[in-house]
């Protein structure tokens, strides 16, 4: 049986782990050149218009979005959460529904200015959900003071992209908790079941993947790109990430 100020030592190693990759990865992101939004980016696969509508099912997978966002805002109000945590379900409910906006906008002319009104809300979701998990994982009152300064800091990232063309604060903000999340979840134990959580950025990867292959799946079969399968696939990750955030928190030893 390992002792108690065994257990300690070690918890106090992986969480300095996790700060060593957090810094390192800032500073790495420093220390690169600024990265510039590429406009190849812009140029999606499915161009099909339907009724008038251009690039229409990357407009229309966006009502994932709105469906997931709607369902997480009654299930987050409903549930018993402590304060902080049920605010960070209504930003990251909010934040959805906002995306679902956003996103159409953008992919109904895509363009870097449109895509401000994409990235904006979406900046914000990795960053709450990476809050909640420090709470659960390392320290509630540490989550709970992360909160705030994280999905501001995500959302000022893409203010900074806007003013500057310079990615590398948003990439920061999106990429170092899909980092960190992971390792939190494999070093430390937790209050929730973390089923619902590894399952939700399982199908979120899965839909970056996707995005990558954009051409590729829609050759497959000619119905759905790449992009639109990650609409989807990101809507129901979020309805995922939900389901993790309002399970019963059990005792810290739970994982």
């Amino acid at each position: 049986m390992t002792s108690a100020p065994a257990t300690a030592v070690t918890r106090g190693w992986h969480v300095g782990l996790l700060v060593a990759v957090a810094l390192g990865g800032i500073v790495v992101a420093m220390l690169v050149p600024p990265i510039r939004q590429d406009p190849a980016y812009h140029d999606f696969a499915d161009r099909r218009v339907i009724l008038g509508l251009p690039y229409a099912l990357n407009v229309l997978s966006n009502v994932g979005f709105l469906l997931a966002g709607a369902w997480s805002l009654a299930r987050v109000t409903r549930a018993t959460l402590p304060g902080w945590e049920r605010g960070a379900g209504i930003v990251f409910a909010t934040g959805l529904l906002a995306t679902g906006l956003g996103s159409a906008w953008y992919h109904a002319a895509p363009s870097n200015t449109s895509l401000v009104w994409d990235r904006l809300p979406l900046s914000a979701l990795f960053p709450t959900v990476f809050a909640v998990v420090i709470g659960d994982r390392v320290s509630v009152a540490a989550g709970r003071a992360l909160l705030a300064p994280l999905a501001l800091g995500a959302v000022l990232s893409v203010v900074w992209w806007h003013l500057t063309d310079d990615l590398r604060p948003y990439a920061v903000a999106q990429f170092l908790p899909m980092l960190l999340i992971p390792l939190m979840l494999v070093l430390l134990p937790g209050r929730r079941p973390a089923t619902p959580l590894v399952a939700g950025i399982a199908l979120y990867a899965i839909g970056k993947l996707a995005e990558v292959a954009d051409r590729g799946v829609l050759a497959i079969g000619g119905l759905l790109s790449g992009h639109t399968v990650k609409h989807l696939l990101s809507a129901a990750a979020a309805v995922l990430i939900v389901r993790w955030l309002v399970a019963p928190a059990r005792g810290r030893d739970a994982s």
